[in-house]
């Protein structure tokens, strides 16, 4: 006898656990919301077409953003507005996955508007689902870029107007008039007919990415009784009564029949491709006759800090492009604040020799301080056994720690005797290669006028690179 067993996808969790670990059946959405609707339906899809171990949601700001607490699938949480632009990122670089875009109408249609039109228009493979219900349901009940005319809000008490505020955006019809998207529906989720037709638009967008046809986007009118201060009922009812009557339900476009599968032309490039693809040359190319050391066993995590105009981001940029050279893996990232020459600046250097997941320092192993503040504010991130150098003729008070190398360097006052105070980073820069012994001083000096193209400094900074290591032995 055939027994059918009634229970969640496959593509759900078994259990929901929350923040705090709290472990629970229950979603965290409110009575009568949507959403809880809709990811039923998808989870039902992706576990039916066998695609939940290929699939990647990607859920930003919004009531959404919660979706990882349900779906057994790859989950990404981006930042306000940006799905889509993830979504691209991560399709192109695995095109067998399968995109999902879940956003909420203050985000794709607010902050987000230019991101999802832009994918559109390129026809990104990957399915949207957009959850419109008129309001920012999560932040407070602001008006959305959904929000009806006279519909009132936290921020439009007295109902929206369109010499205010302006008209309510209608994003199906305007996505549905781009050449690139193959598929375009609104849906909405009220009756068990609406229900269904929502199943069947779901099922239908994620085939065609299935199919690898390009861009689809399902519109779901959801009801949000929180934000809209009404019963549930009441909301299903206004949804149909109201809300649709403004936002047509039904097909905006369909090209699926007409549309073939898309079949990458310009297949990604080996990594070892792209400088010959993009005639770049590295330092290494241009200096002949200089022998690098042999790569060795390196994982350095530098911090460099100062004042703006003391150099600190050309250091940093400069040791990244010279470690390159040496045949290593590097990142540099800069950071300063908005007033840039005499406020603070830093930069984040890392150096190894496998491959860097992240461009971020937090936890320095190696601190170059040019400033008391810039002393101050990172000495305690360094790591246990790991090393200061710091400008002794500009810091006082020398470090508190004693789990670390701590070296002082009169860089500032050195620099002022070989000409110029301006070339105190490269005597740190100098002082840092002597210390950590893996980079060649032929080929650091053969390789500064070709990275630091001021030709004012160039005889100077070699000659403070020279002194820094002077200072260190």
């Amino acid at each position: 006898m055939k027994t059918t067993i009634l229970q969640k996808p496959a593509s759900f969790y078994d259990d929901f656990v929350l923040k705090g670990g709290t472990q629970t059946h229950n979603t965290h959405y409110c009575p009568g919301c949507g959403h809880g609707i809709l990811h039923k339906l998808i989870a039902e899809a992706l576990s039916d077409f066998n695609i939940q171990d290929r699939t990647v949601l990607i859920s930003p700001v919004g009531c959404s953003v919660f979706a990882y607490y349900y779906f057994d699938v790859g989950n990404i949480q981006s930042a306000h507005g940006r799905a889509p632009a993830v979504a691209t990122g991560y399709k192109r670089a695995n095109p067998d996955s399968i995109m999902i875009s879940y956003q909420g109408d203050g985000d794709l249609a607010a902050i987000g508007a230019n991101e999802i039109l832009q994918a559109a228009n390129r026809g990104e493979q990957m399915t949207v689902f957009f959850v419109n219900n008129a309001i920012y349901g999560m932040t407070g009940g602001q008006m959305a870029p959904t929000t009806l005319i006279g519909q009132k809000s936290t921020t439009t008490p007295r109902g929206r107007t369109s010499q205010n505020e302006g008209f309510p955006l209608r994003m199906s019809e305007i996505i549905a008039t781009l050449e690139a998207p193959v598929y375009v529906e609104r849906v909405m989720l009220t009756d068990a007919k609406n229900i269904a037709r929502t199943r069947k638009a779901v099922r239908k967008a994620l085939k065609i990415q299935i199919d690898k046809k390009g861009f689809s986007f399902v519109e779901v009118l959801s009801a949000c009784p929180t934000g809209w201060k009404m019963t549930p009922v009441n909301s299903k009812k206004w949804i149909t009564d109201v809300l649709a009557k403004h936002f047509e339900p039904g097909v905006k476009k369909d090209e699926s029949e007409d549309r073939e599968p898309v079949i990458t032309l310009h297949p990604q490039p080996h990594f070892d491709e792209f400088h010959e693809l993009l005639d770049i040359k590295s330092l290494t190319d241009k200096i002949r006759g200089v022998k690098v050391p042999e790569v060795k066993p390196l994982a350095d995590e530098i911090k460099i800090a100062g004042f703006g105009g003391q150099g600190i981001l050309s250091m940093g940029y400069a040791l990244a492009n010279i470690a390159m050279g040496h045949r290593y893996q590097v990142s540099w990232l800069p950071s300063y604040g908005p007033e840039m020459r005499g406020g603070t600046a830093n930069c984040s250097v890392k150096i190894s020799d496998r491959r860097i997941a992240s461009p971020l320092v937090d936890d320095p192993t190696v601190l170059v301080a040019m400033n008391k503040p810039s002393l101050k504010r990172f000495e305690q991130d360094v790591q246990p056994g790991g090393i200061i150098l710091y400008d002794s003729g500009l810091i006082d008070t020398p470090p508190e720690r004693t789990d670390l190398t701590v070296i002082g360097i009169p860089a500032t006052d050195e620099a002022d005797k070989l000409g110029s105070t301006k070339a105190a980073n490269m005597i740190m820069l100098g002082a840092y290669a002597k210390l950590r012994g893996y980079l060649s001083e032929a080929y650091v000096c053969k390789a500064l006028p070709m990275i630091i193209k001021n030709t004012m400094f160039r005889e100077l900074n070699e000659q403070a690179f020279k002194r820094g290591m002077e200072l260190v032995q």
